[in-house]
């Protein structure tokens, strides 16, 4: 059992309160560490920290910055074995399926900014007075305050991390209590690799104290977040006055028509519901089958959901690890059974799975007969289940698909381009993916997040479109008269 500290101004300092809290491995309850419990005065240190670490960071050139990028990756790359250990220990993913593609996918996301950080385009603009020069630059917003989840402790910091020190921010960062250790193993390897004195700093605590001094201390010029949409909103009244980048919660419907390729649809929605136990923004939380296949396309679901193999995230045999934390877990209880209180039937699972090595583990769950008033329809779960509503016609499709509270991945399958395109371009959805599941959208450099009016955030995050969010556009005009 280690006690971990944290990462301030190129130093690893403990509390000033000097307190610790636990850490426990959610597969089979093991204490695994001891991390140190920031306050609010951390959190300021640390600020002051960023605040002096900008001033280099931001002074270093845009070549000098993507070489420390690539010298990240590489000690990452180095040490990729362990940091998946750390992982699954940490977050309770499977070692070998999702553990360490989640490592490599953090290799590239500090490679890709390393890339685009080169090419950050400026632009010439014609002007009416021509006696004047106007072009644009990108400028560095300062200091970039990160409060990051549990469900990707390395790949969503990383993808902040990487692109504010390509713009050449300097980073405050909070991660989730419940993965504090990889946090803590990700920081290691920014130290290893030289990273700037004060350009990053690693604040551990509870959300409510460090995360909230973060987004509410004059000290921080911009925030990004990702998690749940009640804490958004929370951070957008705390944060009010600074650009926000808010990455929040997803339940956009996956629609099947008649016309889709059913083995297609049902291998996507049993990634798309599953992978990581349901555990992401974009799992397939709402299935809407039209009538006519609906009943073969469950069956369909419904036997990949067997074959899925709870245990041991180590073992190579497991293809589904426990949840992250006890929260989590009492959500999917409450959920499924408010559904089977409204009319709805539970064809798999439903519950946490017994003789298991903790309690967190819950069972690959498959529901038909969901209705509006539903949790599943009304909350995002956030665990292994795949809820099917049915619909007849494709204008009920799409009303209900605009009834949906978020705004961030919605999913069409069907074999017609007229249809797809129907759906694809009303959906309100910052994401629309055709014949691929809501899980499947091409590659972390797209334009990743939700539209206004809904639920799911502001903002873009993945490649360029992250360099845009983490930099002020400046006008500067010149009289060459």
């Amino acid at each position: 059992m280690k006690k971990l500290k944290m990462y301030m101004d190129g130093k690893w300092v403990e509390s000033v309160s000097g307190a610790y809290f636990d850490v426990f491995n959610p597969a089979t309850g093991e204490l695994i560490a001891k991390i140190a419990e920031g306050t609010r005065e951390d959190a300021q240190a640390a600020i002051a920290a960023a605040g002096r670490g900008f001033e280099h960071i931001s002074s270093i050139s845009v070549w000098e910055r993507s070489r420390l990028l690539t010298a990240i990756a590489s000690v990452i790359e180095k040490r990729k074995e362990a940091l998946a250990h750390t992982l699954t220990q940490d977050q309770g993913k499977p070692f070998h399926t999702e553990a360490l593609p989640e490592v490599e996918g953090t290799i590239a996301a500090f490679l890709e900014a390393a890339e685009q950080i080169k090419w950050l385009e400026t632009s010439v603009i014609s002007v009416e007075d021509s006696s004047k020069r106007v072009f644009t630059i990108r400028q560095p917003k300062g200091v970039y305050g990160i409060i990051t989840p549990w469900n990707f402790p390395f790949m969503v910091p990383a993808e902040y991390i990487a692109y504010g020190l390509a713009a050449g921010n300097a980073i405050v960062w909070a991660p989730a209590p419940t993965t504090s250790v990889c946090a803590v193993a990700l920081a290691e390897c920014l130290e290893e690799a030289g990273v700037p004195q004060g350009a990053v700093n690693l604040v551990t605590g509870k959300g409510a104290v460090v995360g909230d001094e973060i987004v509410a201390n004059p000290g921080t010029d911009a925030i990004g977040f990702t998690g749940s949409t009640a804490t958004g909103n929370q951070i957008a009244i705390r944060g009010a006055g600074k650009p926000l980048l808010l990455e929040l919660g997803g339940n956009g419907p996956t629609i099947v028509l008649t016309d889709a390729d059913l083995d297609r649809a049902a291998k996507s929605i049993a990634f798309g519901s599953f992978f990581n136990g349901g555990q992401v923004c974009t799992s397939t939380e709402l299935i809407l089958a039209q009538k006519d296949i609906h009943d073969e396309l469950v069956q369909r679901v419904l036997q990949h959901a067997k074959e899925i193999v709870l245990g041991d995230p180590f073992d190579l045999r497991t293809t589904m690890g426990p949840l992250n934390n006890e929260m989590v877990v009492a959500k999917n209880d409450e959920h499924a059974l408010d559904c089977l209180k409204k009319g709805a039937e539970i064809l798999l699972g439903g519950k946490r799975a017994t003789g298991m090595t903790s309690n967190l583990f819950f069972e690959p769950t498959v529901i038909t007969g969901v209705t509006e008033d539903c949790l599943y329809c009304q909350e995002e779960t956030f665990g292994p289940v795949a809820p099917f509503m049915s619909f007849s016609t494709h204008e009920e499709a799409l009303e209900l698909a605009r009834k949906n509270k978020w705004g961030l991945v919605s999913s069409i399958f069907t074999n017609n381009l007229k249809n797809s395109m129907y759906f694809a371009e009303n959906i309100k959805a910052g994401i629309v993916t055709i014949n691929s599941g809501s899980g499947e959208s091409g590659g972390s450099n797209i334009p990743f997040g939700g539209v206004a009016g809904k639920q799911s955030g502001m903002g873009r995050i993945g490649g360029k479109y992250s360099l845009h969010e983490m930099t002020d556009l400046k006008a500067i005009c010149v009289d060459v008269t």
